[in-house]
């Protein structure tokens, strides 16, 4: 069966072109990604048989995926011979507010659905629906699926995902935790059970997806009950230009002071802060950890306040949990920055958990980091969402 999974952020999309054969993880028969969508010169990278880059004007994301079909079905460097070819298209799709705790076929009635959380994610959402559509309107035949960021953490108990505002704001305007990363957190954490033989059932996870955007997971049973992101992406940890969690009042006031509309008081907050404000070098780990070796005081601080971010989360849902059994590191970060593990790790030692200094020294693998002798458990996982949309794909097709 050969999945095309689609990823449309606000001006760019991802995609994979996955064969999936009865019992494996997928062959990627063709993978891109499409950018710079609505300006005037569109870049399309794009791997099958070879490499290619085209410049071109991809004035909307109909016009993108439009080049993706043919270069998919490219004579000279095309995956396949037709788009008859593909068998399903699945989707990744932000918000699916309280509508879907798991992927969906998408019908008529799905996709409305999805158009009423637009303005809970304003910036994914109306781009997810224009690759759905176009779809729609290309390959009308061809089932299509959405697997949502939400939908993992649907699971949260009401005394996590609410807020203490009027009662009226949730009842009406749907203000809750909603959360997001659920594809990488689920798919992570049943990842590293089948990894170590264990029932996911049994066990208590706590989950860090750690990359430009961040965010962290407790895991009882294999159900998500807390996540650091809340209503948007921007509640929890610091990220690379999002503040994370700020003190309600102190935005208030800074937008008082330099006379701040709410659309810059959003750039603010979410564009313009986190390592990238603090550091006023770069929101990229690397560049700040370079620049903290050769003694920038502001990139150290970026990284320290980072690590004790995650520390935090992770020690207050180690109590939720009422113990952990194992902590999954994944994501940019997570999977390839052994510094900041050991740095987010190293006040652990008290529920037994020591790092394993030379086993912690890997990039982009999955394994285990924590010394033999450790009562807990802590690992690296690499996520693989494309995997995750592609298989929840043909699992709902072969269910209709």
């Amino acid at each position: 069966m050969n999945i095309l999974v689609l990823n449309c952020g606000s001006s760019s999309i991802k995609y994979q072109l996955l064969n999936l054969e009865n019992g494996n993880d997928g062959e990627i028969m063709a993978k891109g990604l499409v950018e710079r969508i609505g300006l005037e010169n569109g870049i399309i990278n794009h791997n099958a048989e070879e490499k290619i880059k085209k410049t071109m004007p991809i004035p909307d994301h109909a016009k993108g995926i439009n080049a993706i079909f043919e270069l998919l079905v490219d004579s000279e460097n095309g995956a396949i011979s037709s788009l008859d070819e593909i068998d399903g298209v699945g989707h990744r799709v932000a918000h699916g507010g309280s509508f879907f705790n798991d992927s969906t076929l998408l019908d008529d009635e799905a996709i409305e659905k999805i158009a009423q959380c637009a303005e809970l994610a304003p910036l994914h959402n109306p781009a997810n629906l224009k690759g759905i559509l176009t779809v729609k309107e290309k390959m009308p035949a061809v089932p299509q699926v959405a697997v949502f960021d939400t939908a993992f953490h649907q699971t949260l108990p009401s005394k996590a995902f609410m807020y203490a505002l009027p009662y009226e704001m949730y009842t009406d305007l749907k203000i809750r935790k909603y959360g997001f990363h659920g594809t990488s957190h689920k798919f992570v954490a049943e990842k590293a059970c089948d990894i170590l033989g264990w029932n996911i059932k049994d066990k208590k996870i706590v989950t860090c997806h750690l990359g430009n955007g961040a965010s962290v997971c407790a895991i009882n049973k294999g159900q998500s009950v807390e996540t650091s992101m809340g209503f948007t992406p921007n509640e929890g940890l610091i990220m690379g230009t999002r503040t994370g969690n700020l003190d309600l009042g102190a935005l208030l006031y800074i937008a008082e002071k330099k006379h701040l509309n709410i659309g810059q008081a959003n750039t603010l907050i979410n564009k313009e802060s986190g390592m990238q404000g603090i550091s006023g070098i770069s929101s990229d780990m690397r560049d700040l950890e370079d620049a903290a070796a050769e003694g920038n005081e502001r990139a150290q601080l970026a990284l320290d306040m980072f690590s004790h971010r995650v520390q935090k989360f992770v020690g207050s849902y180690i109590a939720i949990l009422n113990g952990v059994d194992l902590i999954v590191f994944t994501g940019g970060i997570g999977e390839n920055d052994a510094n900041t593990r050991k740095k987010i790790l190293e006040n652990f030692e008290y529920i037994g958990l020591y790092v394993d200094v030379e086993k912690n020294n890997i990039r982009g693998k999955d394994a285990i980091i924590s010394t033999d002798d450790s009562k807990v458990l802590a690992m690296t996982i690499t996520t693989n969402e494309e995997l995750v949309i592609a298989k929840d794909t043909k699992r709902l097709i072969k269910q209709s």
